[in-house]
């Protein structure tokens, strides 16, 4: 087996490295010290600074402009973005993008994929469902009328929804089937309440209310919902590599230069434990990682549906960046919770990605459920 990268996917993270290096994790005003949003948009310069870099492009076919790589190439982006906390709707814009290129009609994506790659259009997905712990599909109803949809619903803690241009809404229909709608955000019908993220970016409570879009507008492909529910956690998982990479380097940093009787605390068997630990998490929340994107970029049957992958990817990801921090600010003492110090940014972003990827425990009887339905002596 070969589990080296392509040079492709290698040119992918070279570029992306080129473009995060020198941008400061504390370049808005601290979420601890904010009552509102830290900021009203995303990051607007770095964001074209990734598309002159045709980053943005990365996973469109290149009759789109784009470079026509993988998932995977899009998670390692995604994970050095996390590094340097990227104030950008990177994951929601190339995650909905890649839905529309696989499942959309042939006028969308000529109509959307070439504005994406240049950084003129930017897309979000509502994933989140009415309350977060519901079916994201199941909080929006759709029905036809004549070449129209018209939706109704509401869903909850859209990112990026007040800025973006398109928002990725599933809803479902009367006989059970499952569409995306590409809504425009100013669109008739359509409202935002404020909300405020973990990390302090700014949210949406989308409302709709008897929202006419075209058909040309709508996915209503068999397995497109899901196929982009499952890149949206993978992405997020990319996310939390990142991120705990980061935190653990700050961590060794610190506690090699902390002394503590006339020692740095990094020689320290409790602390050197501590951090191992913590290595071991994020090895495991690679391995897992990919081997999720390489499910969904191949295509590859196993044992279990590529559900079970994400599942486990989830799991580990969703409890690894938690110990990940906690450890760090226990390591780092009194200095992890001041304000001056990036810490306690990782650590509101970390938390905001645990929420995100759901309790581990709901993944788990996910997977025993998937386990009891597929069992692996039969499909061996």
């Amino acid at each position: 087996m070969d589990f080296t990268f392509t040079e492709e996917q290698q040119a992918a993270v070279e570029a992306a490295k080129a473009v995060f290096s020198g941008v400061a994790p504390d370049a808005v005003p601290s979420p601890a010290l904010t009552a509102g949003a830290v900021a009203d948009d995303f990051d607007r310069p770095l964001w074209a600074k990734l598309a002159a870099s045709d980053l943005l492009g990365l996973v469109l076919d290149a009759e789109y402009g784009g470079a026509g790589l993988d998932p995977i190439a899009l998670c390692l982006v995604l994970r050095e973005s996390a590094k340097i906390l990227a104030r950008l709707p990177l994951l929601e814009t190339s995650a909905v993008a890649m839905a529309v290129q696989r499942y959309g009609r042939a006028e969308l994506r000529r109509e959307l994929l070439p504005a994406v790659g240049r950084g003129e259009l930017v897309l979000t997905v509502a994933a989140n469902g009415r309350t977060g712990h519901d079916g994201a599909e199941l909080a929006v109803t759709a029905r036809q009328d004549g070449d129209i949809w018209v939706l109704d619903g509401a869903q909850t803690g859209v990112p990026w929804a007040q800025t973006c241009d398109r928002i990725a809404v599933p809803a479902h229909t009367a006989d059970g089937r499952t569409i995306l709608a590409l809504v425009p955000r100013t669109h008739p019908g359509v409202t935002l309440a404020e909300q405020i993220s973990t990390t302090g970016e700014r949210f949406g409570e989308l409302h709709l209310e008897a929202v006419r879009v075209d058909t040309s507008t709508v996915i209503d492909a068999d397995g497109a919902w899901e196929w982009l529910r499952n890149l949206l956690a993978t992405g997020t998982c990319a996310l939390a590599l990142g991120l705990g990479e980061a935190v653990l380097t700050m961590t060794s940093q610190y506690t090699g230069k902390r002394e503590q009787f006339g020692h740095p605390v990094a020689t320290f068997q409790a602390v050197a434990v501590q951090a191992a630990d913590r290595y071991i998490d994020l090895r495991a929340m690679e391995a897992t990682l990919w081997q999720a994107a390489w499910r969904i970029s191949t295509g590859a049957r196993s044992a279990l549906p590529l559900a079970g992958d994400v599942s486990v990817a989830k799991i580990w990801a969703s409890e690894g960046v938690r110990r990940v921090v906690q450890t760090a600010q226990h390591l780092h003492g009194g200095f992890g919770a001041d304000t001056d110090y990036a810490l306690h940014r990782y650590h509101a972003w970390a938390k905001q990605l645990e929420l995100a990827l759901g309790p581990a425990a709901a993944h788990e009887e996910a997977l025993g459920d998937l386990l009891a339905a597929h069992p692996l002596s039969q499909s061996a």
